[in-house]
């Protein structure tokens, strides 16, 4: 047998179990990154393989590129793809040293006047990008950009001076918001997991939790999926629930949920598995090649999901 350079994985689940049908999923569509990721959190393999993947999409400005957010194309760095990165990180408990003081660095360097993140930069300008990311030349500071990122470096107790102004933005943020849209909504959820502040944070997310169901931003009963609005400018059928807000038990917007409403979206989640073994994305499909390499990622989320919340995956 050829060598491979990899390590020997343990054998797969039992053949039919969700992890199995996932693990072959993965096998035949997700690009190295994802492969390397599906192996260390189901199948205990190394964290340094998934950092050498990682690597692939980085920039010598710190920042990340290369589509690593697949519905952003070309090689320069972006917020969202550098946010994504970070999160990697988070999951291999690696999120800190050197690396990730390059990155803040990259932050910084992006940051609007206020000192937060724009959702697009202008350098994006020119590359294939889905039609519903819009790119400007003085692009806003964006919560969804933001909070997510603010969140992870403060979980991972990173200091630097571009944390304090975006803290300060996240909080004005989330302070001022009274219509918002799912996505939004999330990012918030990122900032107010990790924030330092902790009885502000709840605070905060009691009343969000209180918007989220007034403005219906959580299918509570999928039965009558139908009977949800979909936001403005999401894909039809766009819709979020309960285990998009709540990822683990212990976030914030579990309390937004009963037992049963939150039992109903896992037991949702759980049947969303497709025959190929995937999950399915939400959101727009605008090329073929961004939904392939989209779905591993949301494969890998959906299992983790299930797995905190102690359901059987395989």
């Amino acid at each position: 047998m050829a060598e491979t350079g990899a390590s020997p994985l343990p054998p797969t689940p039992p053949a039919r179990s969700p992890l199995f049908r996932a693990e072959h999923f993965v096998w035949l569509t997700a690009r190295v990154l994802e492969q390397r990721l599906f192996a260390y959190h189901f199948l205990h393999g190394a964290a340094d393989p998934v950092e050498t993947a990682l690597d692939a999409y980085r920039n010598e400005d710190g920042g990340y590129g290369h589509a690593l957010e697949p519905d952003l194309r070309g090689p320069v760095s972006q917020p969202l793809h550098t946010a994504r990165a970070l999160r990697v990180l988070d999951s291999l408990g690696r999120c800190g040293g050197q690396r990730v003081e390059r990155v803040c660095r990259y932050l910084s360097s992006v940051s609007t006047a206020d000192g937060a993140l724009p959702a697009v930069h202008p350098s994006q300008r020119g590359y294939p990008t889905a039609p519903f990311v819009p790119i400007v030349d003085d692009p806003p500071s964006e919560l969804l950009a933001t909070g997510p990122v603010v969140g992870v470096l403060h979980r991972n107790e990173v200091w630097h001076a571009w944390l304090f102004r975006a803290t300060d933005f996240c909080w004005q943020a989330v302070d001022a918001l009274k219509a918002s849209h799912p996505y939004e909504i999330e990012a918030a959820v990122a900032f107010l997991d990790s924030a330092p502040d902790r009885p502000r944070a709840e605070a905060a997310a009691d009343r969000l939790g209180r918007l989220v169901r007034e403005q219906q931003f959580a299918v509570l009963d999928p039965d009558r999926l139908d009977t949800y609005p979909v936001a403005p400018g999401y894909a039809p059928g766009e819709h979020h629930f309960p285990y998009d807000f709540a990822r683990t038990p212990g976030s914030l917007a579990r309390a937004w949920f009963t037992d049963d409403e939150m039992a109903r979206s896992l037991d949702f989640l759980a049947g969303e598995q497709q025959e190929d073994g995937g999950w399915p994305i939400r959101w727009r499909r605008w090329a073929p090649g961004t939904a392939l390499e989209a779905r591993p990622m949301v494969t890998i989320e959906a299992l983790r999901t299930l797995r905190a919340y102690g359901r059987p995956i395989g």
